[in-house]
């Protein structure tokens, strides 16, 4: 046998490792999140991508070092404006304009943008009503340059809705419900989704004693179902999204598609909750469930783009599971195999 230095031999092991995870479904993506002092280059992280047969990248801010890696990867990319930018760009169609032309236009040849996301999990909150103006504003210098296929939307919280269970009663809150009206009202204009971050994990975890664990982690083997009216639900995941699709319902806006922004499970940090296997269950079972294109009981058979959150277990995020929703670990070897 031919000797491989030692440096080799982990760069292959990295490799093969890598190939545990295989998304391949154009229709789900991975978060990017940089926030880490220990992350490979984002050069080798959209190779990871690519490896990994990782279609679609959702990364939170417009990072040029990021963007530049992303030029010919062919991968589809969901773009976020900082929350801090959106008070300007509200204000300003010309700084709307300057965002455009530094973020988007100078990559239009090689980058493949379909979303560009204005704010993370800004409603509820003091930015609320400045989301619909600053998306106009960059739909506007968006389509004035040329690049219309490429959708505004923002991405909402679990907490925008004031009643969320069961979904036939979801709603939006009344301190949001001006402002989610107006964003919702754009996004059918301009045939944009709404991203909605949707975890279980988080509704599990705070009530275990009525929440089953599989109900939680879309185990195809729970016999037990909760009926809300007509509808059946068989997992925590299809309600949480369709007490959305209720509330749009309830403003007139049923015909908004709802995406999903991020979901994922921890892999430690809040044991016996998190686990390496649990993680590995429910993203399993979500990236079926999605891939089968079942819908969700209110919406059946409609189209369903998820994004797992994320692609790294990040250090520098508050300690515990904050730090545990990565596919893959710092030296991109895979905390799961993900089937």
């Amino acid at each position: 046998m031919r000797y491989m230095p030692s440096t080799w031999i982990t760069v292959l092991v990295l490799v093969l490792l890598a190939h545990q995870i295989n998304i391949s479904f154009a229709c789900i993506g991975v978060c990017y999140g940089l926030n880490g002092d220990n992350l490979p280059s984002p050069k080798d992280v959209i190779e990871l991508y690519k490896r990994s047969q990782i279609q679609r990248i959702r990364i939170f801010e417009p990072l040029p070092e990021v963007l530049e890696a992303l030029r010919g990867s062919n991968l589809l990319v969901t773009l976020g404006m900082r929350n801090e930018d959106i008070t300007n760009i509200a204000a300003s169609q010309e700084a709307a304009n300057d965002w455009v032309n530094t973020h988007l236009v100078p990559y239009k040849i090689d980058v493949a943008f379909r979303y560009v996301t204005v704010g993370n999990e800004v409603i509820p909150g003091p930015l609320a009503n400045y989301v619909t103006k600053a998306m106009n504003n960059t739909w506007n210098a968006i389509v004035s340059n040329g690049l219309d296929r490429v959708r505004v939307t923002t991405v909402v919280p679990a907490n925008a809705l004031g009643v969320s269970y069961p979904p036939s009663a979801g709603a939006f809150s009344d301190e949001v419900l001006g402002a989610m009206t107006d964003v919702a009202t754009i996004l059918y204009y301009t045939h944009a989704p709404l991203m909605i971050n949707v975890y279980p994990y988080f509704a599990y975890a705070s009530n275990p004693e009525e929440i089953p664990l599989d109900y939680a982690l879309l185990n195809s083997n729970l016999q037990t179902v909760t009926v809300d009216g007509e509808l059946n639900y068989n997992n925590l995941f299809d309600a949480m999204v369709d007490a959305f699709n209720t509330a749009l319902e309830k403003i007139n806006m049923g015909d908004v598609y709802v995406f999903i922004s991020e979901t994922g499970w921890p892999s430690a940090g809040n044991e016996p909750y998190t686990s390496i296997e649990n993680a590995r269950v429910y993203n399993t079972n979500v990236k079926k469930h999605i891939h089968d294109q079942v819908g969700t009981p209110r919406r059946p058979g409609r189209m369903l783009d998820t994004f797992f959150f994320a692609m790294f277990n990040e250090n520098l995020k508050p300690a515990g599971v904050e730090q545990n929703f990565g596919l893959f670990y710092p030296d991109m070897s895979p905390v799961y195999p993900l089937d």
